[in-house]
């Protein structure tokens, strides 16, 4: 990841909002080498459904300190470090354009731990962001029959006025897969790694489709 420029800029004013379209970020080609299944996971105007499995957590000593300091942004990274954890993640539209993942960790006795953001368009380009304001821009594809999101930039935005976060300073830069494994089964695999200290978190596991083929 490049360090990004420290002025602050503004964000143009709002306008109505467009729709998340994955297919046309990817481009045609790509796409159509994205089984069938994972297309439909990924359509525009993406109804409100639930999948369930359950994930392996990892964090590195680093890793805890940026999922503390997170907090202030909506909490977006956990520093759980647990396999199998039970998980149900959201996905649901805005109403907006965009597309909102929610994934709740259940921890027993310790009670569960959601983490939650929306993807949504931003200028030409795609954005996910959390509750807080902390946001990634990032770029979608296809990579060996699986659909790719990787982050290129972090900011901070509060209102109109986007705050660039230097890449030394950023939890790394994130890479998250989406892999159809057939008979309604996906894995999602997601990684931090920073310019300095390395892997700072990994997550991977794998997940239910309730919607038939």
């Amino acid at each position: 990841m490049t360090a990004l420029p420290t002025t602050l800029t503004l964000r143009p004013p709002a306008q109505a909002p467009a729709a998340l379209n994955l297919a046309a970020l990817v481009g045609a080609e790509g796409w159509a080498r994205l089984p069938a299944a994972v297309q439909r996971r990924f359509a525009a105007a993406h109804a409100d459904t639930f999948y369930a499995g359950t994930m392996d957590l990892r964090c590195s000593r680093i890793g805890r300190v940026y999922a503390w300091l997170s907090r202030a942004f909506g909490g977006p990274l956990t520093s759980i470090a647990e396999d199998e954890v039970p998980t149900v993640v959201r996905v649901r539209g805005d109403g907006r354009g965009g597309v909102v993942w929610e994934r709740s960790f259940a921890r027993g006795v310790a009670g569960s731990r959601v983490v939650r953001s929306t993807k949504e368009i931003d200028g030409a380009g795609l954005r996910e962001r959390t509750d807080g304001g902390l946001s990634m821009a990032l770029e979608v594809f296809e990579d060996s029959g699986s659909l790719v999101f990787e982050s290129r930039s972090y900011a901070l935005v509060l209102g109109r006025l986007a705050i660039p976060v230097p890449a030394w300073l950023a939890p790394g830069t994130c890479r998250v897969t989406h892999t159809d494994l057939g008979h309604r089964l996906f894995r999602f695999t997601l990684s931090m790694r920073h310019p300095l200290w390395g892997e700072t978190f990994h997550q991977s596991g794998v997940f239910a489709d309730p919607c038939e083929e």
